[in-house]
């Protein structure tokens, strides 16, 4: 399974949150820095689209590891909160497309 890692300790705020998404994921330098940008990134996947590093086989999943994610609930719970729902609201995107989900959840 392919892994991304985030430190939770090391994101305090969304602008901490996107910078460490940019570099951890490769998104284009025109990312826009919001959710809607974040999700529209990892919306494709399996496509050769260049909006992140990764392109996922048919049934291969993005592990998604936020160390100290303790840390990051402590400091910005709502990242967190968000960061759920969109992978969640991703996942069913994919499975709109009868495709299986593409991003898995890990909080260390």
């Amino acid at each position: 399974m392919t892994e991304v890692r985030l430190d939770g300790a090391a994101i305090g705020d969304w602008p901490a949150f996107h910078a460490a998404c940019r570099d951890a994921f490769g998104f284009p330098e025109f990312y826009g820095n919001n959710m809607n940008a974040w999700v529209d990134c990892l919306s494709y996947l399996r496509d050769d689209d260049g909006m992140t590093r990764f392109r996922l086989k048919q049934n291969e999943v993005l592990r998604i590891v936020v160390a100290n994610a303790a840390a990051l609930r402590a400091t910005a719970p709502e990242i967190l909160d968000d960061l759920q729902f969109c992978i969640a609201a991703i996942n069913d995107r994919y499975a709109d497309y009868g495709e299986k989900p593409a991003l898995a959840l890990e909080l260390a």
